[in-house]
């Protein structure tokens, strides 16, 4: 009953206008990462030239006795996921603290120029909105961390060339292994990808306006370096 009152209670708070940049901002995020999706399989994107290349490693890995140079390679890798995974959590625990605290939060936001006022329960949502993206994009990078783990694994226990019971054998190993890698390389682009939008969940703060706004410029960002950047034009040379 009590989950319900607070439902009914935001659902009419809440202006229509902020209801309409939620509802933009949401389909902006998932829409772009089911077009991205899409997109790659007509247009090179970096993601998927990127997999290109780390099936050409896992080739070149499966190829070779000495793996110490690609175990080595994996694990400064896991690197980024890692780091990124760490931040998010301090990020969490500050608009932890920021929610515990919203009512002096919500006062020193609405000191801010053009910044929108509103009731301390709509700061909340504010806020409870940044810590889900962060929340996401805190499970995303540990799961690629776990990735990175499992594709060490697969370079160490990669037997010698001379080892495989055919030449399609170890083609179907490096593919594997490759598949791996790239699995732990989108997880850890949807991350960013949340970071990204993390913005346009910000500029909620300002206004709805503001923050459908900025959910058409981060998509465009993103759609300019995943498709339209000059790595993509570098990788995309036939080598």
């Amino acid at each position: 009953m009590q989950a319900a009152t607070i439902i009914s209670t935001i659902w009419q708070t809440l202006p229509w206008s902020d209801w309409l940049a939620l509802a933009g901002y949401l389909s902006a995020w998932a829409g772009y990462a089911l077009f991205a999706k899409r997109r790659a399989s007509a247009q090179p994107s970096l993601l998927s030239l990127g997999n290109r290349e780390r099936e050409r490693w896992m080739l070149q890995t499966t190829g070779r006795d000495n793996r110490v140079l690609d175990g080595v390679v994996v694990q400064n890798l896991s690197v980024s996921p890692q780091f990124f995974a760490s931040t998010t959590i301090l990020i969490i625990g500050g608009l932890l603290a920021a929610l515990s605290t919203s009512e002096e939060a919500s006062a020193l936001v609405a000191e801010i120029p053009f910044a929108a006022r509103t009731s301390a329960l709509v700061f909340d949502m504010k806020l409870v909105l940044l810590m889900a993206v962060f929340v996401y994009a805190f499970f995303r990078f540990t799961w690629s961390l776990r990735q990175y783990s499992i594709g060490v694994l697969l370079v160490a226990a990669a037997p010698e060339r001379g080892e495989y019971a055919t030449e399609p054998a170890r083609l179907a190993y490096a593919h594997r292994a490759a598949r791996v890698m790239a699995l732990a390389a989108e997880t850890f682009n949807d991350g960013l990808r949340a970071y990204y939008m993390s913005f346009a969940a910000a500029a909620w703060f300002f206004s709805p306006w503001a923050m459908l706004a900025a959910s058409v410029g981060v998509v465009w960002v993103l759609y300019r370096r995943e498709f339209r950047s000059d790595v993509v034009s570098v990788l995309a040379e036939p080598v």
